[in-house]
């Protein structure tokens, strides 16, 4: 059965119904719920186990990145971060139209869902485990931090400013006020060293882990969560690296030093959310219903490279035209009918695993560091060689022969079922083809270098596309294909590509005076087209 995202998202008198979510709630309820404690406890409730506060805590965990029903995943992010990362394209024209995210005419109905769910099922839950932890549980708080940290930063990569240290504070007139992203950032770190400070001294001594039980990542592991928190400050140092270029490199210094240091080994070091008996999401959105498939980019890119990855990624295609092929669809193109594209590479089958950060992007965030500078961060070559090592291990593969290749580049893309010659079409020569050879070149350019760091980047972070959007729009790279149709009506340019979407209408519909002034803070017009404060040209 298609899925039909917009027929799935229920707008009443302008307020978006999630059933199973909130039920039957009206606008004002909403609203109260994203700033009261549902999980209110008292201390003689907490019993041995510790189950009210990793239960919690353990649902945080799977609502990262939605462990299901997988329609809300779709809206989450496959539908936003994963088209716009150039990883995978809908064959579907969603209730017969492409006008919606596919040609930047954005869906409000769809991109409510990454705010909805990140102030339902993380923000409330962290909000409670801390107040009921308190100084008595502090490896809990800690704990939390770091999992509202890994949430948030992804909310606020989408929206810009976001409701964070002024979460459940309401003013007297009713609204609630957002953080500018660079006040959030701010508090990001802040937290992350609460969290180290706790989470540091346990790892190192013989205390048994009270997290064990509830930990769907790391098995309880102190050490692991600082070793994840230490590459998590690094990744967002580098994010805020044009913009705020002194604290990036405070920041980042601070997770080269700390003495546990980053994720490194593969595969033990991989951040992944095991969800047990549920089925991936996007076996469901691809296997299933047909609604997603190999991006035009991932075909250039893994053909051109023979990157032994690709079957890891992705199955061959079954249409006639293109059978055994890698095969990717261009995003933004016409599409009259699904069965023009579903014959086009679907996705490989996941296992029962969320992957958010992996020790290859470790590796490359050192080796950005070290490009930059920035002490403890060793040396650029080594570092950009191990990631690729590390990715390529992660999945039961050799490196070398790869790392030794200079010659092979991204392929040219043809698309012969194109409805209109030749409009799919990224030829040699084409300036948004990428150029970028594999092999380390210690003789080129600080943009050469870091177009190779991010493209091996962004292959090694495949399927996280929120992650791989968020660093295409912060540095550029990979060089990636341009919307074919461009249904935004002039407010996002078809060369710069999407840069943001709009805040939520959940949002718009409670909270407009704090959309009001969010608005200010994000400092341009509430549309996809306007830069967030990390993103510089």
């Amino acid at each position: 059965m298609n899925y039909i995202p917009f027929k799935r998202s229920w707008l009443l008198s302008g307020c978006l119904v999630l059933l199973g979510v909130w039920g039957m709630e009206s606008c004002t309820k909403k609203f109260e719920d994203y700033n009261t404690n549902p999980y209110g406890i008292s201390t003689r409730d907490l019993s041995a186990d510790f189950r009210l506060l990793g239960e919690p805590l353990k649902q945080v965990q799977l609502n990262i990145y939605v462990s299901q029903p997988a329609w809300n995943t779709q809206l989450q992010q496959n539908l936003m971060g994963d088209m716009f990362s150039g990883y995978m394209t809908p064959p579907t024209p969603f209730g017969g139209t492409i006008v919606n995210n596919e040609t930047y005419a954005l869906n409000d109905g769809w991109n409510t869902f990454p705010w909805d769910d990140a102030y339902t099922s993380v923000m409330a839950a962290v909000k409670a485990v801390v107040q009921n932890a308190g100084s008595t549980y502090p490896e809990f708080v800690a704990w939390a931090r770091i999992l509202k940290v890994e949430a948030m930063h992804r909310v606020s990569d989408i929206y810009g400013p976001i409701i964070y240290t002024k979460y459940g504070q309401v003013n007297k007139d009713g609204s609630v006020s957002y953080d500018s992203q660079k006040d959030a950032y701010y508090a990001f770190f802040s937290d992350l060293d609460s969290a180290v400070n706790v989470l540091a001294p346990l790892a190192q001594s013989a205390t048994p882990s009270t997290i064990t039980s509830f930990d769907l990542v790391y098995g309880g592991s102190y050490k692991q969560w600082v070793k994840f928190a230490n590459t998590l400050r690094l990744r967002l140092a580098l994010r805020i690296a044009k913009v705020d270029p002194t604290k990036a490199k405070t920041e980042g210094e601070k997770a080269l030093a700390q003495s546990l240091g980053l994720l490194k080994d593969a595969p033990a070091d991989v951040f992944n959310i095991n969800i047990g008996s549920t089925s991936h999401p996007l076996n469901v959105m691809s296997n299933t219903w047909g609604d997603t498939r190999m991006g035009a980019p991932m075909e250039s890119y893994l053909n051109g490279y023979n990157d032994g990855r690709a079957p890891k990624y992705f199955a061959p295609a079954s249409d006639p035209a293109v059978s055994g092929q890698y095969k990717g669809i261009r995003n933004g193109v016409n599409i009259d009918s699904k069965d023009r594209y579903e014959g086009y590479s679907a996705l490989a089958n996941f296992s029962n695993l969320l992957q958010l950060m992996t020790p290859a992007e470790a590796w490359f965030l050192k080796a950005e560091a070290a490009l930059r500078g920035w002490a403890g961060a060793g040396t650029i070559q080594t570092d950009y060689e191990n990631g690729v090592k590390a990715s390529f291990t992660q999945y039961g593969l050799d490196a070398t022969a790869y790392l030794a290749d200079g010659t092979s580049k991204p392929k040219p893309y043809v698309d012969p079922k194109a409805i209109t010659a030749g409009q799919n079409d990224v030829l040699a020569g084409s300036s948004w083809l990428s150029t970028i050879t594999i092999k380390w070149d210690a003789a080129a350019s600080f943009d050469q270098q870091l177009e190779r760091i991010i493209t091996q980047k962004w292959l090694a972070m495949y399927p996280d596309g929120q992650e791989a959007w968020t660093e295409f729009r912060r540095t550029g790279y990979p060089k990636l294909f341009p919307v074919v149709i461009n249904n935004s009506g002039g407010t996002i340019s078809t060369t710069a590509f999407i840069r943001r979407i709009n805040f939520a209408s959940s949002e718009r519909n409670t909270n407009p005076t704090g959309v009001a002034g969010a608005i200010t803070l994000l400092g341009g017009p509430d549309n996809g087209g306007t830069r967030l404060w990390w993103d510089k040209p």
